[in-house]
């Protein structure tokens, strides 16, 4: 082995040794940052300490002030006798201050071990985290399927006061099955968005994904709707489910059905036909001219309208107009809160048209369908739209199944009273798939909302 290389093996250990050193008093020093209110307590701890010491002196007539005093008088004569002030004051000061940096970090070392054992952030950051995001604005998001938990991923990096009211008209798949075999309310756009919200996000939506391939009466069934469902029946309903579950998560903020009623949709289409089940709607191939729900007005859960009414901003989709977005205003108690909420709000356009439902439809087209199904109120102040066309691939992909990049018609929105915002929030998988990125989708919302103050 050459010189050469002990050298460079030696160096190396000594700026990793000093990075360490280096993150560990940055570390430290976090925890003097100002809104931790972590000083004040150790301040008042210490003061505490001198205070019981002192009054137990006190109380057994040791006369601690005076002896105290004698003390420090004698202590400081013999340092100056060997040392001069110039030089005694600032060791004294010096291993005082020592001391104290000492016992701290090995206090707060110590806690970290207990509270944290094994974990990837500092006990700090974790705290200067959940101080910001609980700072944060109180978001009421209202959608669901995928768009909606999409949606979530962006958000709780921004803020922990998040507020997502999910439709609970589903009838197809695992949650239809559930819903006709136990008489409990769809849980498959819930479970997407408890596990979108959850600090374990990534194993999280592994596990509420999965989806059992054998079994008797298992087969299809994801492992967040039977999680759910069990909740249900343990709990009493799905709000108290949903609720419970997210504080086993760590969830981040909450999530709640629009209502507690067996809901079914309804769409008449063009040619006359009515067809009844959110998962018939899109497979009946015809233009959507009215939709509704039985019964026709479900009342709203009472969280829900609590959470518009408190909301610092609305935001509405992204998601199937009809069948994700529409449903939830189809609860009257919630089309009036958002009506009667001066919070600014914001609906997220879909970036392709979905066959069987908006397929030829333009912005405006999308934003008029909205508007009547509340009574032509205006529900929302500004519309999002995907600035860039997908690529080529992706628009070939999807002009296979009749689907097409949603046309932003500027006049007609404009005409609508509703104001404009176009930013570049697209997400391309290898396949073609679009899908909205998250985290620019969440910064694009929270600079708009930033604007709005």
């Amino acid at each position: 082995m050459s010189i050469g290389f002990l050298r460079q093996a030696l160096k190396a250990l000594q700026k990793q040794s000093r990075s360490r050193t280096s993150h560990r008093v940055n570390q430290w020093f976090k925890w003097l940052s100002p809104g931790l209110a972590i000083k004040r307590w150790l301040l008042i701890s210490l003061g505490g300490v001198l205070l019981a010491i002192l009054g137990a002196a006190i109380w057994v007539r040791l006369t601690p002030i005076f002896w105290a005093l004698e003390l420090v008088r004698g202590f400081l004569g013999v340092i100056a006798e060997i040392l001069p002030y110039y030089i005694s004051g600032p060791l004294v000061l010096l291993s005082g201050i020592l001391l104290l940096f000492w016992g701290q970090t090995r206090t707060v070392s110590s806690i970290t071990q207990v509270l944290r054992p094994g974990g990837e952030e500092d006990l700090i950051d974790v705290l200067m985290a959940h101080r910001r995001l609980y700072r944060g604005p109180k978001i009421v998001v209202i959608g669901g399927g995928t768009g909606l938990s999409t949606l979530l991923r962006g958000l709780k990096t921004y803020s922990a006061n998040i507020t997502a009211i999910v439709t609970v008209a589903d009838d197809g798949g695992s949650s239809g099955r559930l819903r006709q075999e136990f008489g409990v309310l769809p849980p498959g756009d819930i479970r997407n968005c408890v596990a979108a919200l959850a600090d374990e996000e990534k194993l999280l939506t592994e596990l509420f994904q999965y989806r059992f391939k054998a079994g008797d009466g298992l087969t299809g069934h994801s492992f967040g709707n039977l999680f759910l469902t069990a909740m249900s029946d343990i709990t009493g309903d799905l709000e108290r489910a949903v609720a419970a579950s997210s504080k086993v998560l760590a969830v981040r903020g909450q999530v709640l059905p629009a209502t507690l009623s067996d809901v079914r949709l309804w769409a008449e289409l063009d040619d006359g036909r009515r067809i009844e089940g959110e998962s018939s709607i899109p497979k009946a191939g015809g233009k959507i001219v009215k939709i509704g729900c039985i019964p026709a007005s479900p009342p709203a859960l009472p969280a829900a309208i609590k959470a518009i009414k408190e909301a610092d901003y609305i935001i509405v989709g992204p998601g199937s107009l009809y069948t994700s977005l529409i449903p939830n205003l189809l609860v009257p108690e919630i089309a009036d809160a958002i009506a009667d909420s001066i919070a600014p709000s914001i609906y997220i356009c879909n970036i392709m048209t979905q066959p069987g439902e908006t397929q030829g439809y333009t912005v405006a087209d999308h934003i008029k369908a909205i508007d009547a199904a509340c009574g032509e109120r205006q529900l929302f102040d500004a519309v999002l739209v995907h600035k860039k066309s997908p690529s080529e691939q992706s628009l070939i992909r999807y002009a296979q199944q009749n689907s097409h990049p949603v046309f932003l018609d500027r006049e007609d929105v404009t005409l609508l009273g509703r104001r404009i915002v176009l930013a570049n929030v697209l997400y391309e998988d290898e396949t073609g798939c679009v899908r909205h990125n998250p985290q620019k989708l969440a910064r694009v919302l929270l600079r708009w909302y930033s604007g709005t103050h």
